[in-house]
Parts: C-alpha cells; structure tokens; sequence
C-alpha cells in the first residue's frame, strides 16, 4: 500500500501541538532518555545496532511504548487519556492515545511521524462493527520512505513489531470483513478521535462508543 502524507511539507510533522505535546518536560525526559538508551545500545552492541541510528532510535522509542505503556481495556483502567504527557504519566491508553505519545517522542528528537488510521471490525468478526483503529507513520530519510507502525501492545492473537522491510501489524485488514487500510499520513489526531476521547471520562462508556468513521484532521 501507499502512503500518502496530507501535507508536503514535513514540518507539520515534526510540531508540538495541544495533543502531541512534546514540548512539555515529561516527554522531553523521556525523549532524552529514549537517546541515550540508544546510543548506549549502540556502544555496547555495535553488531546489533540497525543500518541508521535514527531507526534505531525509533524501534527503541517504539518497543518502549509498546511494551511499557499498557493498553487502556488490557489492564481495566477507567480512565481515558488522549494527550500524549497524560499518556506518558499515566502509563496507558487506547491505541489512539499511544500513537500520539509514539509520535511526541519520536518527534522531540526529530524524526518526522504522523498518524494513521484503520477500518477494522470491533471484534474480529464479519458481523460486528467497523471502529477506527489508529496507529503511527513514521518516516526514514536513509531509505526515503514512510513506515506504518503499531504501538497498540502485543498479547495472545497479536504480534506487532518493528520493520522497515515488511510490516507487522497488529491487525492486519481482512478486505473480505469490509476492513480497509486508510493510507493517509495526518499531521494531527483525527477529529473525530479527539473529540471522541475528550467527551468520555469513563473508558467502559468511551468503548461503547468508539469512532467509527473519519472526519479528517484539519
């Protein structure tokens, strides 16, 4: 599939806005945390390091909000997040509340990240509704292109990981389910999501009413 960004100038994908907030002082800790982690995984594993630091420091940045940011309906928090400094506080979020803490941090050390979105059926089956799902973009200068990836969290039946070869989704679309890749690179947070999380304080109500389709960012 190919990406296309909203935007041609890849400024808007490097801002701190009210949602990506990575101007504030929790996320630019973490992002200098993220750098020196990598640069320490590079001094003392120089045969382990990827082709270009800056995709190392991706996959570090992306394996610790995968792994160390839990899935909001995983744990049975009651608490919705959407801001990425309230992500990172509060430890968890939806998958759309991760994307944006994957893309401030990665953003605070200048890698160009936007988001992404997807058509997929709420529980897996042909019969259920189609809710958005939402992830990152991120892109390499080294090999001149955007990569799709998902922070939502591994568990049984779902294996995310990092690649610049071939993707490894968490949930992989099933055209035959009516599921669709929405192959637009925004800068910002859909509308709909937002507003979505920002109307619900209660994740039981909030999942009773997920987004379900795409209004567009701006």
């Amino acid at each position: 599939m190919e990406l296309l960004m909203r935007h041609r100038n890849f400024d808007k994908y490097l801002q701190s806005t009210e949602v990506i907030d990575y101007e504030d002082p929790k996320i630019q800790f973490a992002a200098q945390f993220m750098m020196d982690r990598m640069m320490r995984e590079i001094e003392e594993n120089p045969k382990d390091q990827l082709p270009d630091p800056e995709m190392h420091l991706a996959k570090v940045t992306y394996e610790y909000v995968r792994d160390r940011i839990s899935h909001s309906w995983d744990i049975h928090s009651a608490d919705v997040t959407w801001k990425a400094s309230d992500v990172l506080m509060k430890r968890h979020g939806l998958c759309y509340a991760k994307s944006h803490l994957l893309a401030a941090l990665l953003r605070a050390n200048g890698i160009p990240t936007g988001l992404c979105y997807q058509y997929l059926r709420l529980d897996g089956t042909a019969d259920s509704e189609l809710v958005l799902h939402g992830l990152n973009a991120v892109y390499f200068a080294s090999i001149n292109r955007w990569i799709r990836l998902d922070a939502r969290g591994n568990k049984p039946g779902i294996e995310a990981d990092f690649s610049c070869m071939e993707e490894k989704m968490a949930f992989p679309v099933k055209p035959g389910f009516g599921e669709t890749d929405i192959p637009i690179i925004f800068a910002d947070p859909d509308r709909a999501v937002i507003r979505t999380l920002q109307k619900y304080d209660s994740l039981p109500s909030l999942m009773e009413h997920l987004p379900q389709k795409i209004s567009g960012s701006d």
